[in-house]
């Protein structure tokens, strides 16, 4: 069994294998290695800034944070990241894990999409956009040695067209709903691979509102 890659430990814990297990069973490969690297990014960036986190939570929040674009927990109106948010909640309630902890993940999960608003928040939360940003947009590339990426990467690969993939992912997840994609990177999926989607225009909503002025 490997401990350790990367330099970063993986969890062992009852509720971390049980995590593993669950995600490993809904997801397909693609989702399921992202989620993986999404962790070793994350921990790696967290060591890098000398940051005091848990990587237990971090864990979670990687492995739970894109299930909501499975058929499994995908709700009817809800943004997928909430719905990955809720599922990482329940599971962890099952396990008896304090409020504060399930409501970081929940927050790191939820707010995995929105960039410029996590990383000033707490390290689970940070560190989770930040794991994220570095798989699916390449931020913080140059960042990681290319022996942390390899290493990495040979254990949880990406495919060779996980970029086209990824996308396609998106698109699958949350193309049944897509009012939920207002205000958030989501609507450029929907606007690439979706001919008859209309983006929502904030300034129209204001200017159509009931408002006399």
């Amino acid at each position: 069994m490997i401990h350790s890659i990367a330099g970063i430990r993986i969890p062992d814990s009852v509720i971390a294998r049980a995590a593993t297990e669950l995600v490993r069973d809904t997801e397909d490969d693609l989702l399921y290695n992202h989620s993986r690297r999404v962790f070793f990014w994350g921990a790696l960036t967290g060591e890098r800034r000398s940051l005091e986190y848990d990587a237990e939570l971090l864990y979670l929040g990687a492995m739970f944070h894109d299930m909501g674009l499975t058929k499994a927990y995908s709700s009817a109106d809800l943004r997928f990241e909430v719905d990955g948010a809720n599922a990482a909640r329940d599971f962890m309630k099952s396990y008896g894990v304090p409020e504060r902890d399930v409501e970081d993940v929940w927050t790191a999960i939820a707010l995995h999409t929105t960039p410029g608003i996590p990383e000033h928040m707490r390290p689970t939360i940070a560190m989770l956009t930040a794991g994220v940003e570095m798989d699916v947009l390449g931020i913080g590339y140059d960042a990681f040695t290319a022996e942390q990426r390899d290493h990495v990467c040979a254990h949880h690969p990406r495919e060779a067209n996980f970029k086209e993939n990824i996308i396609d992912h998106f698109a699958a997840g949350i193309g049944h709903k897509p009012l939920t994609t207002f205000g958030n990177v989501k609507a450029d999926v929907l606007a690439l691979k979706d001919m008859a989607y209309v983006r929502q225009n904030f300034c129209a909503i204001i200017l159509g509102s009931a408002w006399p002025h």
